[in-house]
């Protein structure tokens, strides 16, 4: 079963849409206080709204995490609020369809500055209340292709790329302080995000199979959070993939190159 997130105080980034909402709204049916961090206040707002619809407590604080300053404001806030942290949830995130060669440094910049930095800004925020606390519990949102590139993503898989990496560091860091670390890798999924993630060609792509719903990758984060583990492979065949590409990146190529032209 785990233990229990009643009670808990919960932060989870990009909250108005997507994985972040659902995720949201499962700590809140859980009994969590929830802090909602997004750059979109009027769906704060509505997602404030259901979370009164669940007898939930909810803290809206509108915040653009690739800005150091909102993300340190927003922890302090949470911290003014209930008083601790125990979970950080870095779920905010953007996207980028360009080949390598055709991606700008100024847009490689902007996908690292809200996949990566946003995240690293959140962990160093709330890495001094976890010591003082003796606990917490960090979770990043990664995906599969932070452990295996695709093409037309370059971009978003570096910076996805990075946030394991820097996970995993940070884990080892962090052994025997009773702070957790994990990372959870959906495959695609079935949310806004591939209309909001940026094309120098004005291409629109939904996720390629296998799909998840956002409801599934937050029952798993819910998992995580009562059970912490490492890291969390949303579909589980996924792992065959990484496995497979540890073994013989030539193989992995095959197959991706496979997997491509059929969804063309």
């Amino acid at each position: 079963m785990g233990k229990s997130l009643d009670s808990q105080v919960v932060i989870v980034t990009g909250a108005s849409s997507g994985i972040g909402r659902e995720t949201a709204l499962h700590f809140a049916r859980e009994g969590a206080r929830v802090a909602l961090a997004a750059r979109r206040e009027q769906q704060l707002q509505a997602l404030e709204k259901d979370f009164q619809d669940l007898g939930a407590e909810a803290l809206c604080l509108p915040t653009d995490v690739a800005e150091r300053d909102q993300v340190e404001t927003m922890v302090r806030r949470v911290l003014e609020r209930f008083g601790r942290v125990d979970i950080l949830v870095n779920n905010a995130g953007s996207g980028l369809f360009a080949l390598v060669e055709e991606t700008t440094p100024e847009d490689m910049q902007m996908i690292l500055q809200v996949n990566f930095f946003g995240a690293f800004y959140g962990i160093q925020a709330v890495l001094p209340i976890f010591r003082k606390q003796g606990s917490g519990h960090i979770i990043n949102i990664a995906s599969i292709v932070g452990k295996r590139g695709i093409p037309m993503s370059g971009a978003y898989c570096a910076s996805k790329f990075a946030m394991v990496g820097l996970s995993e560091s940070l884990r080892l860091e962090l052994h025997g302080s009773g702070i957790a670390v994990s990372v959870i890798y959906p495959v695609g999924t079935a949310t806004e995000f591939f209309d909001a993630a940026k094309d120098p060609h004005g291409r629109r792509s939904g996720p390629k199979p296998p799909v998840q719903s956002a409801a599934t990758v937050a029952k798993a984060i819910i998992r995580c959070a009562k059970s912490p583990r490492p890291e969390v492979i949303v579909f589980p065949p996924a792992r065959l993939l990484v496995v497979l590409n540890a073994l013989s990146p030539r193989l992995g190529d095959m197959v991706i190159r496979t997997m491509a032209s059929r969804k063309q």
